[in-house]
This record gives structure tokens, sequence and C-alpha cells, in this order.
């Protein structure tokens, strides 16, 4: 782009970044113009409504947000400022002027400022403010007042300062109970899904407090919802036909030594919320029993653990256990004031309630447990597609750790590859802070996680569980950031090792057995992918390189010709082409043989690989002839080009039996469009300047010139 259109462009976003400020400083000049002379109404109604248009445009546009951060405060100070000026031009119009009953409105200002601002903006804008104020007092009053000006800035500042730190205060306050409130209902919805056994139990504390990803919670809270609605479904009914005062279900911690309320129907407030011991009066009667246990008597209250003292009139209770594959999950415990003790008919109708119950949460994780299958298959499969769309290696290493991503929460990504005949490994890719030294360090294999995950085929640490001080990862020079978790994944196709996947939290827990198994099938796709994309990058090579010198084969150099010659053409820029050829390569290869003779192709493709440009193509065009087309070279660049090429193919001596073998080669040299604008008559000067070379005595340059036309 020119550079003027850049400056331009530049001075351009620059002024509509300060335009809404200057409005405002404007309109603050004008309001001092106004107070020492007033101007034309007229005027002075225009100038309203440009501030009442400005003001309510800003006031909109904040309102829909949609700006960066950036955007946001410095519309945050253009509305501060505007409101500061229409604060000065009321008060000024009111009765008493700055000396008034409405300057207090400039205070509510700045209050107003500190609320919504950070403290630079609203410091900029009282300093405003006040220079605002005392232009306007000294044109009204003749004179500048120095103590009340002072007096009113500080005021100002203080309101501010007061408004800004009890503000954030405050703010920061209920963000703080807020998050309070969401992890506490967060930990019992995850505790009531333990307990209903949508989840597994946790190996420790700190794994209690892993989260799960968004959408397997999303399904568990949901489980858990409609458990809880069933079950209150339940006890409500069974508080209405059996004349209940509490019916609750209560279920055993992972541990089994105490219990807790799942879920309460009860017309009494008086009830502890536990938790309670498992042997504590009827809960242990009924667990030790693994039996439905009833109570009546005036001092049934008494074998009730739940209620507070003074305990409430119970005459009867019921304590019935939910068994599960001949274990107790919990229990459903009813009481009621009545002394009666609960008749066959009641108490088989509790078995039956508790049945309900049971299959109630049975139903619901089969439920979770399809829905959670159900989003894996889908993360799995959009995961697939998305490896099956990457076609190099780069992109099946993005494509792979964004996949893993779905599953499971790191912080680190590492992927290594292996080269199984130099048993080298290499990092290739790593995200995360602290990795982007790793990328492109290579190690030996060695006893390192990551080279005895490529030896055993096997994902390792156990568990996920990583302790730097014992476990290496790479080598002991080479390490990835400490953390807990840690798990290395190979990279397998038909058993055999591309490489591996490391993945890296600082959770602790984080690549439980839920995780472990769907990574894993995850990275078979990474592999498989991965060695397609290393398959398609060799038939690339294969179709548009030359197998003896591993520069561009004819087809491919044509290809690209025309790419740059159509370049050329469209934008007028300079082009050449040069030809070579070996001067007497069938005496080389009469005399050395055909194997010395590779050789000598091969070593031309060294010199044209050496010398030539990034910008050049260089290509076999068959037997010991090369092609090299040079885009930005015009006729005196590309002969220096091929002098240099002649010279130093000249210098190298090839080894062979009968001793040292040097050989020369001819060169020809077109350039666009003096010598053709299409491909075929620039080729075809080319070779007309190159048989030029040859008939004038071999191991020379020969630019092409019209004299030269059909000398080939």
């Amino acid at each position: 782009m020119d550079p003027v259109v850049r400056a331009a462009l530049r001075l351009q976003r620059a002024a509509a970044k300060i335009a809404g400020s200057c409005l405002a400083l404007a309109l603050g000049a004008y309001l001092v113009v106004w107070v020492a002379n007033r101007p034309p109404e007229l005027l002075s109604a225009a100038a309203l409504g440009v501030f009442a248009l400005s003001l309510v445009t800003r006031l909109v546009e904040r309102v829909r947000g949609g700006v960066a951060e950036g955007g946001s405060r410095r519309l945050d100070a253009e509305i501060l400022l505007h409101l500061f000026v229409g604060a000065y031009a009321i008060v000024l119009c009111l009765p008493g002027g700055l000396d008034g009953a409405a300057y207090p409105l400039v205070y509510a200002v700045a209050l107003l400022g500190g609320s919504f601002t950070g403290a630079v903006t609203s410091a900029c804008a009282i300093a405003f403010a006040v220079l605002l104020e005392g232009a306007l007092g000294f044109c009204a009053l003749g004179e500048l007042e120095l103590e009340r000006l002072a007096l009113h800035a500080a005021l100002l500042a203080l309101f501010a300062s007061l408004s800004l730190v009890v503000l954030r205060t405050e703010l920061a306050r209920v963000k703080r109970v807020s998050r309070q409130r969401i992890e506490s209902e967060l930990t019992r919805m995850r505790d009531a899904a333990r307990s209903y056994r949508l989840l597994g139990a946790p190996s420790s504390a700190r794994e209690h407090l892993t989260p799960a990803p968004d959408d397997v919670e999303r399904l568990i809270y949901s489980g858990v919802d409609e458990i809880h609605q069933a079950v209150e479904f339940a006890l409500a009914l069974l508080r209405r036909t059996l004349g209940l005062r509490t019916a609750m279900l209560v279920g055993s911690e992972v541990n089994g030594n105490t219990l807790t309320i799942l879920e309460l129907s009860s017309s009494e407030d008086a009830i502890l919320p536990g938790p309670f011991g498992a042997r504590d009066g009827i809960f242990g009667a009924s667990l030790e029993r693994v039996t439905q246990v009833s109570i009546s008597g005036p001092r049934a209250a008494v074998h009730l653990p739940y209620y507070s003292l003074p305990r409430p009139a119970v005459g009867s209770a019921c304590a019935t256990p939910l068994e599960e594959h001949g274990r107790v999950r919990g229990l459903l415990v009813v009481d009621r004031e009545a002394r009666d003790a609960f008749t066959p008919l009641e108490e088989e109708t509790l078995r039956a309630a508790a049945r309900f119950i049971l299959r109630a949460i049975d139903n619901e994780r089969v439920f979770v447990q399809l829905d959670r299958a159900k989003v894996e298959q889908g993360k799995l499969y959009r995961a697939a597609n998305a490896l099956a769309a990457a076609t190099t290696e780069a992109q099946v290493i993005e494509a792979g750790v964004n996949g893993a991503r779905e599953f499971a929460l790191f912080d680190f990504a590492v992927v290594t590859l292996f080269d199984r005949q130099t048993q080298v490994h290499e990092i290739c890719a790593a995200s995360g802070e602290g990795t982007a030294e790793l990328i492109g360090q290579r190690f030996r294999h060695n006893s390192g996680l990551v080279s005895m995950v490529v030896a055993n085929r096997h994902a390792l640490p156990y568990r996920g569980d990583y302790d730097p001080s014992r476990q290496v990862v790479f080598t002991r020079q080479l390490s990835p950031p400490p953390m807990p978790s840690l798990l290395v994944l190979p990279l397998l196709v038909h058993e055999r090792p591309l490489g591996t996947l490391m993945l890296g939290s600082r959770r602790r827990g984080a690549f439980g057995d839920a995780v472990r198994p769907t990574l894993e099938v995850l990275t078979s796709h990474v592999a498989v992918s991965l060695a397609n994309a290393r398959m398609l990058k060799r038939l690339e090579e294969l179709a548009t390189t030359d197998g003896l010198t591993g520069l561009l084969n004819k087809r491919a150099l044509l290809d690209v010709a025309a790419q740059k010659l159509k370049s050329a053409g469209r934008f007028s820029r300079p082009l050449s082409v040069l030809v070579c050829d070996i001067d007497h390569f069938k005496r080389v290869n009469d005399t050395h043989g055909h194997d010395v003779g590779d050789v000598v192709i091969k070593g031309l493709a060294d010199v044209l690989r050496r010398v030539k440009r990034d910008t050049d193509a260089v290509g076999r065009f068959g037997g010991e002839e090369f092609v090299i087309v040079c885009e930005e070279t015009d006729e005196r660049g590309a002969c220096q080009l091929a002098e240099r090429v002649r010279q130093e193919l000249a210098a190298v001596n090839f080894p062979t039996e009968l001793g040292p073998l040097s050989v020369t080669c001819s060169v020809g040299v077109a350039s666009f469009p003096a010598a053709g604008k299409t491909w075929e008559t620039l080729f075809k000067s080319t070779d007309d300047a190159l048989y030029a070379s040859k008939r004038g005595g071999r191991n020379r340059v020969t630019v092409w010139s019209p004299r030269l036309q059909g000398a080939a």
C-alpha cells in the first residue's frame, strides 16, 4: 500500500478516536463564549441541538455495547465530558449561576462519572470540569476566584473518589457472594449426582473439585433435577395418603459412615441439616438389619436423629432401605403424629415407594449414560471430520489438540514425532504457557515417559498423576512446565508408533478413568490422519519433484513458469529464463558409466540449488538439461547468475575410479518480454541461446538476441 494512503488512513482513524472529545471541548468553549458575550439565539439553538444529538448518539452506542475495551473507555470519557458541559449549562441558566442552588448538579455528574468510568477517565474529566469552571467564572465575574475553584475541585475529586471506591467495593462484594452461591449450588448438585451414582466417586478430595466439561455437567444436573422431581412427587404423595408429618430420602456418603438428606417433604421446620451417623437411631437399626424398621409410642421421636431439641410429638416412624444389588444406597424415612403403628399395608406402600424411587434413579442413570455417550459420540464425530479434512501434518495436529479439548480440561499440549531410523524424538508442536521454547527440540530415545510410551505403546503415567521429582517426560535437561496432572498418549498406526500426544493440567485428577479411554480413541484417529497426511505429502513430492535431484520435474516447472510469466505480464515486471546443459555428458557416461553420470547431474542440481534465490524456480527438464525461471530479474541479473552457475560447476571435482573428474556447462539466457511474451516463444529463444553457446565452443553463457532467432 502507498505510504501516503497508509498515513491518511492512520490520520483518519486518529481523528475518529478524538472527534467526540474535541466536540465536547468545542461545546465547553462555546459555553464560555456564551457567558462572556451572548451569541444569537439561533446559533445557541444549533449548539444545543449538536450537544443533544452527540450525547444521545453516544449513550445509545454505549447501551448497545459491541465495542472493544479501549473503545468503551473512550466512549465513557466522551459521555462524561458532555455531561459536565450540560451540567454547567443548566447551572448557568438557573438563578444564582455558579453560586446558585443548582450547582450540586455538577457534583452529581462527578458521582455518576466515578461510578461507571475508571479512575484515569474520571480524573481527566474532573480536570476538564475545573478548567471549564475557571473559564466560566473569569468570564462571568471578571476575575478568577482561586479559593472557590480549589474548593470545588477538591469536592469534585472527593465525590468521584467516594463513588469509585464504594461502587467498586460493592461490586466486588456482590461478585464474591454470587460466586460463593454458585459454587455452593454446584457442589450440592455434584454431591447429589454422586449420591444417585450419576457421577463416579472421587478418588480424593481434590479430584472432587475437578470440574467436568460443561455439556456433561448439564446432563448430570438435568438428571439430578429429574430425580428430584420424581422423589418429591413420591414423598408428597406419601404424606397425603399416610398422614405423615415428614417424609425424607437420605443417602450414604462414599465412605458409608454418614448419611445426608437428599430430598425432604415436611410440615416441620425444626429439622437438622445433617450429616448424620449411619448408626444413629432408626437409621442404624434399618441399615444394620438391612430391612424395614417401624417404631411407635410416646418415645418414638427419641430415635429420630434429624429433629432438633425440643423434639416434636411423633407417634410412629418407619425406615425403609433402598437396596440395590445387595447394597443399601439410602433410606426412605417417614414419621407421623399418630401413635398407631404402621399397618402391613402401609409398610408395603412404603416399600413400593422405595422401589419407585430406586427405579426413577436407575432410569435417569441410564438416560444420563445414554445422553453422555451420545454427546461423546458427537464430539468424536466432529473431531473425526476435522481430522479427515486436514491434509497437512500441522492441520492434523491442530485438529487433534482442538478435539482433545472437547473431552478434557488441560492447560498444556505437546506433540512429538518419532523417527525409527535415527531413534530421535522431535517436539513439533506445543501450546500453553511456558511451552514455546520446547518447539523444535530433539532428544534421543531414553527412559523418559515419551520414550516409554513409544516403546510400550501404552499411555503413561498411571491415572495421569505426574510427579516431576520422580518422573522424566523428555529428558532431565528438557522438561515441560511443572503440573500435577499429565498424560502421554501414543500415536499408533497398525501398532507402529508415529509419536505421542502429551496433555498437562494444573488440576489434579484431570485425566481420570472417565476421560482417558476417549482420549485414546481420539489419538488413534489423529495417528491415522497423520499417516495419511504424510502419505499425501509424499505423493505430492513424487508428482512434482525429480526423483534423482529433488528439484521440480518438467510438468511442475511448466506450471510454475506459467504462473510467474502471467504475473510478470500483468504487473509489467522483468522475468528471465536460463537453460543449463552439461557439456559432453555422453562422453562422461561412456567413459565412467551411468553411476558417475548420475553423480554429475546431482552435482549440477546442488550448484543450482545453492545459487538460486528463494523466488527462483529450478527444475530438471530431462537428461542433463536444467531450467531456472527467475522473477524480478532482467537480462543483466540473469547473465550474472548464469556465470556464477558455470564457474561453480567448473570448480567441482567429482571422484571416479579413473581419478577426479571436472565438467563444464553451457547456458542460454532469454528475458521477458523482449525474447517472447509466451512460454513457448520465451523457451524457444532460451534454447536458441543455448545452441549458440554449444556452437561457440561450450562452457560459456549466451544471452538471446534477435540475430539468434532460429539458431537451434
